[in-house]
């Protein structure tokens, strides 16, 4: 074989292999895009859309009970009417409550798409205070009303800046990993 049959033989065969590991490393970064926007969907679809949806209805609800219930003044300050605390069982029963435990439900079953590598002070502070409301509405149950409130705060506004930054932080991920997966 002459030097220029080699030559060209060394050239096609070094092109075509820069070629295959170009295409190997186009299809490599198109297959983590494409796991990456799965995972994004996922934590979109089964934990922060749903506590992002949870929590504005439990904001929405709290201001309305608020605007009718004790406007301008702090629940608890004294005097509170019998109505009153009856009206906060209520709504505590009835609405608050199923919207915390659906939100502690979320977060347990799917604690394993949180985006930090472990979970949240704020989701803990939730689990606490929900965990501390069961005994308060168990009393209910029995007749007891001597105490309206958990021990634990809900870590409302913490709660609400931690979700809703971490869902639109996802949004605007999961927009970009679109654009660069088509």
């Amino acid at each position: 074989m002459d030097t220029k049959t080699f030559y060209t033989l060394l050239v096609t065969a070094l092109l075509a292999l820069f070629g295959a590991a170009a295409k190997y490393l186009t299809d490599l970064r198109l297959a983590r895009r494409k796991d990456r926007l799965d995972r994004v969907n996922q934590q979109l679809g089964k934990l922060y859309g749903p506590l992002y949806a949870l929590d504005r209805a439990g904001s929405t609800a709290w201001t309305s009970f608020r605007s009718v219930y004790r406007p301008g003044v702090p629940y608890f300050k004294p005097p509170v009417s019998k109505e009153e605390l009856s009206a906060w069982r209520l709504w505590m029963k009835e609405v608050f409550m199923p919207l915390n435990l659906r939100m502690e439900a979320t977060i347990l079953e799917n604690a394993h798409l949180i985006i930090e590598g472990e979970i949240p002070e704020c989701f803990l502070d939730l689990a606490s205070h929900i965990a501390a409301y069961k005994a308060v509405i168990k009393r209910w149950e029995n007749g007891d009303y001597s105490e309206h409130l958990s021990i634990i705060e809900h870590p409302s506004k913490p709660l609400t800046h931690y979700i809703t930054n971490s869902y639109f932080r996802l949004i605007n991920e999961q927009k970009e990993l679109i654009q660069k997966v088509q």
